[in-house]
């Protein structure tokens, strides 16, 4: 495993995998001594929407980035001049905490971090939704009538043309991905990205399933520590990195952060993986100690009904709950919504999983 401070996209993983560390260190020390002063939410960027006169204000905190529900969130305030949105931008695990501690007043959670929404639900800590949002979702896109899926969004390969040099194939199978980093090892050395598990909580869900639905997994992390991955806490700066050409392949980035339109993919493959490809719920709540949970709830059956939806797709291409997309492509494996996703968030469970992940990443 190598540090990636040589590149611009993965300085800036560096600086959230040090953020990182310190929230994980401060949560220890908060859980050792309880008396101490609470630590306030991490914010990485932040914007109000709506005029500043608004009677009320819904403050929604998100693992997303403003830009992506930007759309929506002027959508709805045009059909209601009379409230203003708050929305912060927060990483999953520091959202979680946030909410967990109830140490922080926020009316919405939008999080890709489906387990840790899960154990919020679970917990008691989320309120229960109206009835037209639980409708407009199907079964499997929702957990009882605390938590609901509003995205769907598959993990992809990217991986550069200079990785296929020489007219080689495109791998469509990690097999097939094991394979081309095995037969050049020299050409893909410190240039493979994917998520730190320890950091992220996405790219920990996304490693845990990934595991979970194949043994390759396990050999596909052996070789990528074998030729010094690079770990990110983000999709953004693996992406920017496979666009810099400091990264010939990034494996499991949110392909909803990639730019829109084919000439912003020159240079690159995007591959969904035929084995299987994992495809994430990004999902909401209303947290149990919300300041305007009916405000809250309003933003949400706007955001899962037809008008929300078809503005996140068309404007910023994130796609929508759509249950026919797998039989269409039925190598799309969706993560459920179910208690199954707490398993893997049980101390004793991550800790082995985290120390058999760096054993991988630090082959000789």
């Amino acid at each position: 495993m190598k540090p990636a401070t040589a590149m611009p996209g993965a300085r800036q993983a560096l600086r959230c995998i040090a953020n990182g560390l310190v929230q994980l260190l401060v949560v220890s020390i908060f859980s050792l001594a309880p008396n101490l002063p609470a630590q306030a939410l991490t914010i990485e960027e932040e914007k109000r929407f709506g005029p500043a006169s608004a009677p009320g204000e819904i403050r929604i905190v998100s693992s997303t980035d403003i830009e992506v529900f930007q759309p929506v969130i002027e959508g709805y305030i045009r059909a209601h001049p009379e409230v203003a949105i708050h929305y912060i931008v927060s990483p999953s695990q520091g959202l979680y905490d946030a909410v967990a501690s109830g140490r922080e007043e926020i009316d919405l959670v939008i999080s890709s971090a489906m387990d840790l929404q899960m154990k919020l639900a679970n917990d008691g800590l989320a309120q229960p939704l109206h009835e037209e949002i639980i409708a407009a979702r199907p079964s499997w896109a929702r957990w009882r009538d605390r938590l609901v899926g509003v995205a769907q969004e598959p993990a992809v390969v990217l991986l550069a043309d200079e990785a296929l040099a020489g007219g080689l194939p495109v791998p469509r199978t990690r097999r097939d991905l094991i394979n081309l980093m095995r037969d050049y090892p020299e050409r893909f050395r410190g240039r493979i990205g994917t998520y730190d598990p320890a950091v992220a909580g996405a790219g920990y869900l996304f490693a845990a399933q990934d595991a979970r639905m194949s043994d390759t997994f396990w050999r596909l992390a052996e070789v990528m520590g074998r030729l010094d991955a690079n770990l990110y806490c983000c999709s953004g700066g693996m992406i920017a990195d496979i666009q810099a050409k400091e990264l010939l392949m990034a494996y499991n980035v949110l392909g909803s952060y990639l730019p829109r339109g084919k000439a912003a993919h020159e240079g690159f493959e995007v591959i969904e993986l035929e084995d299987f490809t994992i495809t994430l719920l990004r999902t909401a709540l209303v947290p149990a100690n919300a300041r305007q949970p009916g405000l809250a709830q309003d933003f949400l059956a706007f955001l899962v009904s037809p008008e929300g939806q078809s503005l996140l797709t068309e404007r910023t291409g994130l796609p929508p709950i759509d249950p026919g997309v797998y039989a269409e492509r039925p190598h799309l494996r969706p993560i459920r919504l179910d208690p199954g996703l707490l398993a893997q968030l049980d101390k004793l469970t991550r800790a082995r999983f985290l120390e058999e992940w760096r054993a991988a990443m630090e082959q000789p």
